[in-house]
């Protein structure tokens, strides 16, 4: 037992030193000032920029940015979805496969354009290398990019700084950040012995005279990218459990680190532009204080095991149902609270096989958004939460409602409250139609309380950009291919449109003098408050389903029946 908190402790002392390296490094790639890639960079992105036609000066209004960001991933989307349908005619196939089903094939492309992956195939029986690395890996780094650009342009929104312009935004996010750390990621990953070949499954015979396919291709490549941009999908089914995208203890630190960097690193970024690092370390503590609460958690109830089982045979042993023993319950309590809170998505066991303690810390990640969050939406969704309690405090007090110098007023309440409101929306009504139709009920394997987890996990992972599940679930059919298609194109931009609008307005107000009255927001007591007011805002909104759901499941099992 103190082995396993002494690695979760070790990882997070980790994050903690690494937050403001990477933060202060990310501030200076988006402030244009000079980093230590550009002598190599700049050119390269000189040339990118003369041949789309774009100059660098040129900002972009809210709209606009707007505009850039749907159409950009229209066409990648489009271009994608051409690439995977014709993979049987292109290269790097050496198992030969063929096209998949026109919704199955919808829902992928459509998962990958939006940063949650979530994955109703398996890819190592369904895509062939091209497919898995041009096309999904691809992906892979614009959609990250995009999700950090729009977090980046709301950052400068917030600080009265022009949004800046989409396409340089996007590719100094590539070039700059997710590229080279992917690099020396990848290479830390083939030292740790994840594969990396385009050679076809090995065939090989067993000692029991039988044939043993192993599926294996460009692995560490496509891992890395994986974790760093909050994508999460997995070059094999059962993603980061597999031995091959996660063979050990070293690399399952080096995945869990390449998750949490960039959006820990965003709370200090946001520090340097607001020239307030004060407020971006309470930030920081904060989300990390709730954080730790989470996995403590998930990491107590499995830890503690399965009172059935324990009482069944007179044990007193963890829950490992669903886990790799090279990870065992610590690292993986640690992971699935991680990943649903960066909005990663992946997973180094099986989610479905959790206590109730792990799927309520889950669902409550995939609820908030903001403990970390995605790529770059994440931060602007914990801002939403500031601005909101701004606000709200700022009524209660009598004081003016103002955010770094701007007053808060009608427009950018109705924004944020958009944000906010369409998550509910979008997880809740599409799980209730799935609930009351038997045409969507036969993939729920587990009827009561742990099936209700597993139809609105699904939803709100899809909503949410997350991408993980609980795999009981049999969903690679129509209704869970079409339905959650909904739930990942608006859970991805109707709060990016609110979020870059909100931004706009705040960029154009004009800053006012700090008065008596201002509300101080870079306190320990404020930050308390938003501390309140986020749990009070996300958790009474789905406590209804929470309470349906792992509690009323962990209640059942405390009283042994």
């Amino acid at each position: 037992m103190e082995q396993g908190f002494l690695q979760i402790g070790l990882t997070l002392c980790i994050v903690i030193a690494i937050t403001p390296l990477l933060g202060r490094y990310i501030a200076r790639v988006f402030l244009g000032e000079r980093t230590l890639l550009d002598f190599l960079m700049n050119p390269i992105e000189r040339s990118m920029f003369v041949v789309a036609g774009v100059r660098r000066k040129d900002d972009m209004t809210g709209w606009q940015y707007i505009r850039a960001v749907i159409c950009s991933n229209l066409i990648m989307g489009i271009s994608v979805y051409l690439l995977i349908y014709f993979q049987r005619l292109l290269p790097w196939n050496p198992n030969g496969f063929g096209a998949i089903k026109w919704d199955v094939l919808l829902h992928t492309t459509i998962s990958f354009v939006t940063n949650t992956d979530q994955q109703h195939y398996a890819g190592e029986t369904t895509l062939s290398y091209f497919s898995q690395v041009a096309a999904l890996g691809f992906l892979m780094f614009t959609s990250a990019a995009t999700g950090l650009a729009v977090g980046i342009a709301f950052i400068r929104g917030l600080t009265g700084r022009k949004l800046g312009n989409f396409y340089v935004d996007l590719v100094r996010g590539i070039t700059r950040i997710l590229l080279p750390i992917s690099i020396i990621g990848a290479i830390a990953l083939l030292v740790a012995g994840v594969p990396q070949t385009l050679k076809e499954t090995l065939v090989v015979r067993t000692l029991e005279g039988g044939t043993q396919y192993i599926a294996r291709g460009p692995v560490a490549s496509f891992e890395m990218i994986k974790l760093l941009g909050e994508n999460g999908g997995g070059f094999f089914g059962v993603n980061s459990a597999h031995p091959f995208e996660n063979p050990n203890g070293a690399s399952n630190l080096i995945e869990m680190l390449a998750m949490i960097s960039i959006p820990a690193a965003l709370i200090y970024t946001y520090g340097i532009f607001a020239k307030n690092i004060k407020q971006a370390w309470l930030l920081f503590w904060m989300v990390f204080v709730i954080f730790v609460v989470l996995v403590g958690v998930a990491a107590v109830g499995e830890l503690q095991g399965n009172p059935l089982v324990n009482n069944a045979f007179g044990l007193e042993q963890p829950n490992l149902e669903g886990k790799e023993v090279r990870f065992g319950w610590a690292q993986t309590a640690f992971w699935a609270v991680m990943t649903t809170a960066t909005m990663s998505g992946a997973v180094n066991g099986m989610h479905d096989s959790l206590m109730p303690q792990g799927i309520f810390s889950t669902l409550f990640n995939l609820f908030i958004q903001v403990i970390w969050g995605g790529q770059g939406t994440g931060t602007a969704y914990l801002f939403i939460y500031l601005i909101l309690t701004v606000f709200l405090t700022g009524l209660m007090a009598g004081r003016t409602p103002e955010f770094l110098g701007r007053k808060i007023e009608k427009r950018e309440i109705v924004l944020a409250s958009v944000v906010l409101l369409i998550h509910p929306i979008l997880v809740l009504i599409p799980s209730a139609i799935a609930l009351a139709y038997p045409i969507s009920l036969s993939g729920i394997s587990n009827a009561g309380y742990h099936g209700i987890s597993q139809v609105v996990y699904e939803y709100a992972s899809a909503a949410s950009n997350n991408g993980s599940g609980l795999e009981g679930l049999r969903d690679n059919t129509l209704w869970w291919n079409l339905s959650t298609i909904v739930s990942l194109i608006g859970g991805r931009y109707i709060p990016m449109i609110a979020i870059l609008l909100l931004a706009d307005g705040m960029s154009g107000k004009q800053q006012v003098q700090e008065t008596p009255g201002t509300l101080k927001t870079d306190s320990l007591v404020f930050t308390g408050i938003t501390a309140g007011v986020t749990l009070v805002l996300g958790v009474l909104t789905f406590f209804p389903v929470l309470a349906l759901g792992p509690i009323a499941e962990g209640l059942k099992l405390a009283s042994g029946s």
